[in-house]
C-alpha cells in the first residue's frame, strides 16, 4: 500500500537553539485562538497516542514547523491570527516566513533502497536502555538499534495511514558517538547515524521519540555522482 502524503515545510525567519524548541513550540500554541489537538498532541490531561502532524524544528539554525497530513491544513489557524509576535523564552520576536515548501510525498515500500540522515534520535528508554548497554558487540547494538528504528518507521507509516504488505528493512550504516540530551527534563542518549531502508520518507519529518520537539529529523542523503569514469 502507498499514500500520497500531503507535506509542508515552513522556515521562518529567527534563529533559534535547539533547547529553545519547546519554547517555540509553546508560543505558537498560546497564539491559536481555539483549541486544536494537532499542535500540542494532547486530550484533555492525557496524550494523543498517534504520530505527531505539526513538527516543530530548527533547520539551517532557524526556526520551522513541517506539518503532515490534517497538520498542513490545521498550521492555517496560527496564521490566521495574524499576530506573529511570539515570546520565546523571555526574548520577544517576530516571526516572518522566509521559505515554504508544500508538496504531496508518496510513502511507500520499494525494491530500491533509499539512505538517510537520522538527526538527534532517542530510540532508548530506561528499559532498554539496560539491555543495549549490556550488549558486548558492535553488530548486537547495531542489530537493536535496527530493530528499534524498523519500529519507528512502522510507527510513521500507521500514524499516516499507511499499512505495508511486506517487510520493511532498516539497515544502519554508520553511528556517532551518542551524547546526553535532555527531553522533557530527563536525560536521555541521542543518536546521530546514517541509514538505509526500503521506504521513501519525506525530509524533515521525524522519527521516534520527541518528533514534535525536533528530536530524530529524518533528511536523504543522495549519492555524489562520479565524474572520474567519464571518457
Amino acid at each position: 500500500m502507498y499514500k500520497k502524503l500531503k507535506i509542508l515545510r515552513i522556515g521562518f525567519n529567527q534563529e533559534l537553539s535547539f533547547s529553545e524548541i519547546g519554547k517555540f513550540r509553546g508560543a505558537v500554541i498560546d497564539k491559536i485562538s481555539e483549541n486544536d489537538v494537532l499542535f500540542h498532541n494532547h486530550v484533555g490531561e492525557g496524550f494523543r497516542y498517534s504520530y505527531p502532524l505539526i513538527q516543530y524544528k530548527r533547520i539551517g539554525g532557524r526556526a520551522a514547523v513541517v506539518c503532515v497530513g490534517e497538520g498542513t491544513e490545521s498550521i492555517g489557524k496560527f496564521f490566521a491570527s495574524e499576530n506573529f509576535e511570539l515570546m520565546i523564552g523571555d526574548r520577544q520576536v517576530r516571526m516572518e516566513v522566509e521559505n515554504m515548501s508544500a508538496k504531496h510525498f508518496l510513502v511507500q515500500l520499494w525494491d530500491g533502497i533509499f539512505s538517510y540522515h537520522l538527526r538527534k534520535w532517542l530510540p532508548l528508554n530506561s528499559e532498554n536502555y539496560e539491555k543495549y548497554t549490556a550488549l558486548d558487540s558492535v553488530v548486537e547494538k547495531y542489530a537493536m538499534l535496527e530493530k528499534i528504528l524498523t519500529g519507528n518507521v512502522l510507527s510513521f507509516a500507521k500514524g499516516v495511514g499507511v499499512h505495508f504488505e511486506q517487510q520493511v528493512v532498516c539497515k544502519i550504516v554508520s553511528v556517532e558517538e551518542p551524547r546526553p540530551l535532555l527531553y522533557k527534563g530527563v536525560k536521555m542518549m541521542a543518536f546521530d547515524l546514517e541509514f538505509k531502508t526500503n521506504v521513501s520518507l519525506p525530509d524533515y519529518i521525524g522519527l521516534g521519540k520527541g518528533v514534535s520537539l525536533g528530536f530524530g529529523t529524518v533528511v536523504r542523503k543522495y549519492e555524489k555522482k562520479n565524474d572520474n569514469n567519464k571518457e
